[in-house]
C-alpha cells in the first residue's frame, strides 16, 4: 500500500474538525474513510479506494462499530468495495 503523504484539499470540508495540516493518512485512516463514505462525494470514494484499496476498506466496514457509517452509506460501501 503506497499511501500519499497528505490527502487532497478537497477532504477538508469532511475533515472539519481535525487539524488538517496534520492529518496522517495511516494513522487516521478509519477517521478518512468513514467521514469519506459517510459525506463524501464520488470523488472522495475514488480517492480512498485508489489510496487504500478495496480490500482494506472491506475491512474497516465489517469490523467498524454499527452505528460508526449511515446505514445508507453503509449499504452503498458494501456494495462497491464488496
Amino acid at each position: 500500500m503506497d499511501i500519499s503523504k497528505k490527502i487532497p484539499t478537497y477532504f477538508k470540508p469532511l475533515l472539519w474538525s481535525y487539524d488538517f495540516d496534520k492529518i496522517d493518512p495511516l494513522k487516521n485512516e478509519q477517521d478518512i474513510i468513514f467521514n469519506s463514505i459517510n459525506y463524501g462525494n464520488l470523488l472522495h470514494w475514488s480517492w480512498i479506494a485508489a489510496e487504500y484499496g478495496k480490500p482494506q476498506i472491506r475491512q474497516i466496514i465489517e469490523q467498524s462499530r454499527p452505528l460508526a457509517l449511515r446505514p445508507g452509506a453503509r449499504a452503498l460501501a458494501k456494495i462497491i468495495f464488496g
